[in-house]
């Protein structure tokens, strides 16, 4: 059974719906807001129960931002986020803080997320004791327990970040959003700013952890590599827009967007007794910046097939075959 099919009769945990943020740039004396950075437009996609939906492109597409407002750590421009049917960006404070028990985020940068001044067993404990877990030696005990299954000793809660090396603390960024035994976490690049053999490290106890606790993960990078080793489902952004949405095992053997297929023409071959090259797609050009998007399809500045109509009308995020979307004028 592939990756991109396993899941497939599992009911959907969190439904995004045209999904929108926008961040204010303010000028002049009075700092008005003169314009505005369209980080996300117009995003819609699902995330099944069970599964790992990696989201992919380049620094500053707006995947991370994806992340974030789907937890409501920031406020959504426009849109709707369901989890598990409930409805996110509505939520009064008493529902948000029960749905943020099941909601957990594991941060790029570990070391900038934890609490200089406090042991790391207390950071841990921090999300129990909101949500009401008053007995110290229960605290202690889950502590213990989750340090010993991100591959940590007893005696780390008492030790502090700065005694850690980089991969021990993204381990305690795991324990972290772990405490509270969620059902979805947001892993916002969890392994970009880790050498290579502790990434491979870092990736299986997060495989090993969806399988003991039946995690859902939406899965932020832009290396490759990593998506193809741990996702279920991929989706390609480019410009604050989704691209292209289909299975792992799909989109690695039959990309249709141009965006993708010249991602995927970077990625190294790993054995060098392969003869046989991939064919380098070289983009011209630099990203747009968002505060001032092109016309038509975001991508046509810098597309190698662009049609004349690119530049004057968007083209439509459809379904072209089975699970798979794609927003191209070439596939259409």
């Amino acid at each position: 059974m592939t990756a991109d099919t396993k899941n497939s009769t599992n009911k959907d945990l969190i439904v995004v719906k045209n999904l929108v943020k926008y961040f204010p740039v303010r000028g002049g004396l009075l700092q008005r807001v003169v314009a505005q950075v369209q980080a996300v437009e117009n995003v819609s996609f699902t995330i099944r129960d069970g599964e790992t939906f990696g989201l992919v492109g380049e620094s500053g597409c707006g995947k991370t931002t994806v992340g974030r407002t789907i937890l409501r750590l920031i406020p959504a421009t426009s849109g709707k986020v369901l989890f598990d049917g409930q409805d996110v960006f509505g939520a009064s404070p008493r529902l948000l803080k029960d749905l943020r028990r099941n909601m957990q985020i594991i941060f790029q940068d570990p070391f900038s997320s934890l609490d200089p001044r406090m042991p790391v067993g207390e950071s841990i404990a921090e999300g129990l004791l909101v949500h009401g877990m008053k007995s110290s030696k229960d605290r202690f005990e889950i502590v213990i327990n989750i340090l010993r299954k991100v591959g940590l000793e007893d005696y780390h809660a008492r030790r502090y970040p700065h005694e850690f090396s980089g991969g021990q603390r993204q381990r305690i960024g795991i324990a972290r959003a772990l405490a509270l035994r969620p059902q979805f976490i947001v892993c916002d690049e969890p392994v970009s700013a880790l050498d290579v053999s502790i990434q491979a490290q870092v990736l299986n106890i997060l495989k090993e952890l969806q399988k003991e606790f039946s995690l859902t993960y939406l899965f932020v990078a832009h290396n490759l590599s990593v998506v193809e080793h741990i996702s279920d489902r991929v989706g390609v952004m480019y410009l604050g827009k989704l691209v292209e949405l289909t299975g792992r095992d799909e989109i690695f053997r039959n990309p249709l967007h141009p965006y993708t297929q010249a991602l995927l023409s970077a990625i190294p071959i790993p054995d060098p007794n392969i003869v046989e090259k991939r064919q380098r797609i070289v983009l011209k050009g630099d990203v747009p910046s968002p505060l001032r998007p092109p016309s038509g399809c975001r991508f046509h500045p810098r597309c190698p097939v662009a049609l004349e109509h690119c530049s004057q009308q968007e083209p439509e995020f459809k379904e072209v075959s089975k699970d798979h979307w794609v927003a191209c004028w070439r596939v259409e």
